[in-house]
């Protein structure tokens, strides 16, 4: 099993402290974010790791030189998002493999629950995530989105605004597993994708992450939600930072 981590963001909500390093890099608790990622994956047994970056690429190279973590350049991230980013590294997806956004901290035993996981492809939903959303925002409905579960936890939809409470049963967080023997099809899925569609109000190049999974849903490809009740955070804007160390509001993740 690896982990590929999705590291090429620019972090412009984040700005000043993301003028001269990438976003994953933004401290936490004392420490860039990318090393609290890899610290969780290196201590569930998983070495096999590759970054995928992008802003700032140098930087964050030269940080994780000596860390024997594979890096890698997105020669498009200027103009697209976290999808093409991902299969920018086709080469990588060649073992089970564990997706995970690069703004995000969460705790060994969330992560353990999405390892252990026997479904081909499953994802890490929060049952107790408008504990999190309301201490980072007034109204939680101006972020979350929908995600709604079948009576297996299997995903029936996820990442459509809504001001309905009752399609958030729980909230993705961006952190998925695929199976090595599913990611041949997957790949051939993505290629497949029309080019030229409008994939909710984005491009191709830049369609979210949960809208690629959507479609995946759409075409018969079921995803189960590894549920978890908190345990996570977002580091997403300067106020989401001020927030967690002024309050050390951690979730616990440390």
């Amino acid at each position: 099993m690896k982990a590929i981590i999705l590291a090429a963001g620019q972090g412009n909500r984040l700005r000043p402290l993301t003028n001269e390093v990438p976003k994953c890099m933004v401290l936490l608790n004392g420490k860039p974010l990318i090393d609290i990622i890899i610290e969780r994956f290196k201590k569930n047994g998983i070495s096999d790791i590759v970054v995928i970056g992008g802003y700032k690429f140098d930087v964050l190279k030269e940080h994780l030189s000596g860390s024997n973590v594979k890096v890698y350049f997105a020669e498009n991230y200027e103009k697209s998002n976290m999808v093409t980013t991902l299969f920018s590294c086709e080469n990588e997806l060649n073992d089970d493999v564990i997706v995970s956004y690069s703004d995000i901290v969460y705790t060994f035993d969330n992560l353990e629950k999405l390892i252990n996981s026997e479904a081909n492809i499953a994802t890490i939903v929060d049952k107790n995530w408008e504990k999190l959303w309301r201490f980072r925002m007034d109204n939680p409905l101006d972020d979350a989105e929908s995600l709604i579960l079948s009576e297996e936890n299997n995903i029936l939809e996820l990442g459509k605004k809504t001001k309905d409470y009752a399609r958030i049963q729980a909230q993705y967080i961006g952190l998925t597993k695929f199976k090595k023997n599913v990611l041949p099809e997957i790949i051939s899925f993505y290629k497949s994708m029309n080019k030229f569609a409008d994939y909710d109000g984005k491009t191709y190049q830049n369609m979210y992450m949960t809208t690629f999974l959507q479609h995946l849903i759409n075409a018969g490809n079921p995803i189960k939600g590894v549920i978890v009740h908190g345990g996570w955070i977002e580091v997403d804007t300067i106020e989401d930072l001020n927030k967690y160390e002024s309050n050390k509001f951690y979730n616990g993740v440390f």
